[in-house]
């Protein structure tokens, strides 16, 4: 018998629970294993012998004393839980079980098994609060949650009924494949029997049979008899047709609606293997607008904006639908002439698109003529790569040019070698620099609320000796080609910053001053250097000056942008990302990045409020950044019309031809003379 006591004993005390029997007449304790005696404060020799109320104390014994009668005298078994508030400050769910032992019909004790449930306890509140939450947040929620088993529908939320335009009512009971459009059933049906809970993609069938793209989440939830799924369903309509729209805008020019520098180059490798699989020729035109600056300067950028329209226009209309017609930027064009055109072809259709170009137009009641200057460069003879062919007929166009305009040429061995032009051309940016050729012209930015001047942004010019004024756009590529535009840009920062600070000691408004840097700056030059240089040299205070970037070059720039970003914010120069929208339009570089302000770009402030989308993308960037707490500036407002909205979607801050063109230093200092005589 020791031994077998011994044995139970072993086995008593391997018990997780609390276990102890009683003797049925005087409820005294006849065994307990060591966690029933220990958790009473008690050894196994030591409790034997003492009865319930004895071991569990007088309080515990009112509490629970009503349950022994339906075992002493019913003879059955009863299960009960108690709260316990323990020394701890923890609280404890035990849950005890009391059953009778019989033995041929004689009724000699109970048995007294009791478990800590307090960890289910815990998951059952923790349940009950998660569904409220769960409840609350479907609810709210814009995305369709729908809950089922086995893929019948138990719930959903008012989302779910919007998205399939079914009410609830009628979609419960009803198998989910039935709303998921036939080709995407197998899928989600899989999905549903492996438990997966990987996002994925699929197809809703709405209740007018329209095709609904969806991006799909499920997770499976346990339950008392089966398991359920809940899936969210996020639709993708706007997503898709925001991407497809940003797809456009990164291939695509967003004034004229052509191919940009981009796409052409891709369009153009196309073109060459297919031309060489053939053996057929292209023809490159490279197209540039005459004396284009002059509509700029005599009217307005919206002026020259819709020039560059109509010139695109007829363009596209005069070429074949077989060719190419893109935009190089600013009043740079090109058209790739395919299937197998002969030298004599492609210069007629070059005399073509010049009649079609001089052809009177109207321009906000002004009637325009002006004239093409192109060059021609034909593959194979001329080069056998975009980059090559682009090149030769920019060359050619540029000698089209130079012997008077209005003319147009093909390139011939005749003509000086690229190497040779860009040697020139180096020669005269460097003589540019280095004899003060270049000035900064300022344009002034107001607060809309009440036409405060709040900054300028300055930009470069070259006082050409023969050309006049030459625009950034078409010397800062070729400084950067050249490797030059680090000179450029340590010129651009320390003159902005010493004119500022001259305005600011003679009493002028004490306004920041923004440049624009390249991604070529940041990876030639160590830009936080040279800042706090310029900063030191002039006098001029770091808060006062502004770094505009676009967001092409927060993408290229890799991790030394960031920590070029981190050290000029540590300098107390603020930041801004210029052409907001027009660039990767990724929002993850908000994050990265130490972004103080946006510029909404022009292009999409010329459309408004005419244009309801164009004015549902700037108050979307509006609210974004105020909800980012970053400063906005819209550029290239030139009517009332548009500044009077941009202050009624609270875009804080404008500038653009109808507050002032760029002007040079002394015209700005007169500008801002005048503005604070009429403050």
């Amino acid at each position: 018998m020791k031994d077998s006591d011994s044995i139970l004993q072993l086995i008593a005390d391997t018990t997780p629970a609390l276990l102890a029997y009683f003797d049925a007449r005087t409820l005294r304790c006849r065994f307990a294993n060591a966690s029933y005696a220990s958790y009473f404060g008690f050894t196994i020799q030591s409790i034997v012998g003492r009865t319930v109320q004895e071991i569990a104390g007088d309080a515990v014994w009112q509490e629970v004393q009503a349950y022994f009668p339906r075992v002493l005298v019913d003879r059955q078994s009863v299960r009960y839980t108690r709260k316990v508030e323990r020394d701890t400050g923890e609280t404890q769910y035990l849950e005890t079980v009391l059953r009778p032992h019989i033995d041929n019909g004689e009724f000699k004790g109970l048995v007294a098994l009791v478990t800590d449930v307090s960890h289910h306890y815990r998951m059952a509140q923790q349940m009950r609060a998660s569904e409220e939450r769960m409840r609350k947040f479907a609810e709210i929620t814009t995305e369709a949650i729908v809950v089922h088993q086995g893929g019948i529908i138990m719930d959903g939320n008012d989302a779910l009924a919007r998205l399939t335009g079914y009410p609830l009512d009628a979609l419960r009971g009803r198998h989910v494949l039935e709303y998921i459009a036939p080709e995407y059933r197998a899928q989600a049906l899989e999905h549903g029997r492996s438990g997966g809970e990987d996002c994925y993609e699929s197809m809703i069938v709405h209740k007018s049979g329209r095709h609904i793209p969806v991006e799909v989440e499920g997770k499976s939830m346990p339950g008392a008899e089966r398991d359920s799924r809940i899936v969210l369903l996020r639709d993708l309509t706007a997503s898709r047709q925001v991407q497809e729209h940003m797809d456009f805008l990164a291939q695509h020019d967003l004034l004229t609606r052509l191919p940009n520098r981009a796409r052409l180059n891709q369009l153009m490798k196309n073109a060459l293997a297919q031309a060489t699989v053939r053996q057929e020729r292209l023809a490159i035109l490279s197209i540039d607008i005459d004396h284009f600056k002059a509509v700029n300067d005599s009217l307005s950028h919206h002026a020259g904006d819709l020039l560059l329209c109509e010139v695109a226009r007829r363009l596209s209309a005069t070429v074949r639908a077989q060719d190419i017609v893109a935009r190089m930027g600013g009043d740079d064009f090109v058209a790739v002439l395919t299937g197998d055109p002969t030298p004599q072809e492609a210069e007629a259709m070059a005399t073509r698109l010049c009649q079609a170009i001089e052809a009177p137009c109207d321009i906000d009641g002004t009637q325009f003529v002006v004239s093409l200057s192109m060059g021609i460069a034909m593959f194979p003879g001329n080069g056998d790569t975009p980059e090559m062919l682009l090149g030769n007929a920019e060359a050619a166009m540029h000698m089209a040019k130079d012997i008077g305009r209005r003319s147009f040429q093909f390139y011939t061995s005749t003509l000086e070698s690229r190497s040779t032009r860009m040697l020139m051309q180096e020669q005269l940016l460097r003589r540019a620099v280095e004899q003060g050729e270049l000035e900064l012209h300022y344009q002034p930015q107001i607060a809309t609320a009440d036409g405060t001047l709040t900054g300028l942004e300055a930009l470069v010019r070259w006082r050409h000796p023969q050309r006049g004024l030459v625009y950034p756009n078409e010397f800062i590529g070729l400084a950067e080609d050249l490797g030059m535009i680090s000179e450029v840009g340590r010129w651009v920062l320390r003159e902005a910053c010493r004119q500022v600070k001259v305005w600011q000691d003679a009493g002028f408004p004490v306004v920041p001053v923004a440049i624009n840097l390249s991604a070529q700056e940041f990876l030639q030059r160590d830009v936080a250097r040279d800042v706090a240089e310029a900063l030191w040299e002039t006098g001029l205070e770091a808060r006062y000056l502004h770094i505009e970037l676009t967001e092409s070059t927060l993408m290229q720039s890799g991790g030394q942008m960031s920590d070029t970003l981190h050290a000029l914010k540590a300098l107390g120069v603020s930041l801004a990302i210029d052409d907001f929208g027009t660039g990767y339009s990724s929002l993850a570089y908000l994050r990265r990045h130490p972004i103080d302000k946006l510029k909404i770009d022009r292009s999409f402030v010329t459309d408004v409020p005419r244009d309801a989308d164009a004015t549902a993308i700037v108050n979307a960037i509006v609210q974004m950044s105020h909800s980012l707490h970053l400063q906005i500036v819209a550029e290239g407002v030139e009517t009332q019309e548009q500044l009077d909205l941009l202050r009624s979607l609270h875009c804080t801050t404008a500038q653009g031809y109808l507050i002032s063109r760029p002007l040079p230093a002394d015209q700005t200092q007169a500008w801002m003379s005048q503005h604070l005589h009429k403050s």
